[in-house]
């Protein structure tokens, strides 16, 4: 799992997003890859950047892109793209999976085992959109930066 390296454009006022993507393949660690990728890209983004992250941040997103990649790695055939992109004061977090079917929250059922991602990438994003693509379909999170925003 090799990221495709962020822009060099800077992501201060007025300049555009720092970003990376990555195709994951599903193989043994690929979602624990992805979760390291998602602290590495934020401390780069505030380190390389001077865009402050919270810790908060820095671990909900970790936890978001384990949800979604888990979701479209046992939801969808073939490959997962996983996109991080820092644009102003948030971190948009896209995952693209080649199954067309739209996911469909669940109802609250605290006697249900499993199933929850969603659910709890949902509770904790700032916004959350699934988008249709031609080929399958692309679930953003929003995740402010600091914590409140």
């Amino acid at each position: 799992m090799e990221p495709v390296p962020p822009d060099d454009r800077s992501c201060g006022a007025g300049a555009g997003p720092v970003e990376t993507t990555v195709a994951l393949d599903g193989e043994a660690g690929c979602i624990a890859g992805a979760r390291h990728l998602t602290g590495d890209f934020l401390t780069r983004v505030q380190r390389e950047h001077g865009v402050p992250v919270s810790a908060r941040t820095l671990d909900v997103a970790q936890l978001v892109v384990s949800e979604l990649v888990t979701n479209a790695l046992r939801h969808a055939p073939g490959p997962v793209l996983l996109q991080l992109r820092v644009a102003g004061a948030a971190v948009e977090i896209a995952v693209w999976d080649s199954e067309p079917a739209l996911p469909v929250p669940r109802g609250a059922d605290p006697t249900r085992v499993g199933q929850h991602g969603l659910e709890i990438v949902m509770a904790v994003a700032q916004d959350f959109a699934v988008v249709s693509e031609p080929v399958g379909k692309r679930i953003v999170a929003r995740l402010g930066l600091l914590d409140g925003l």
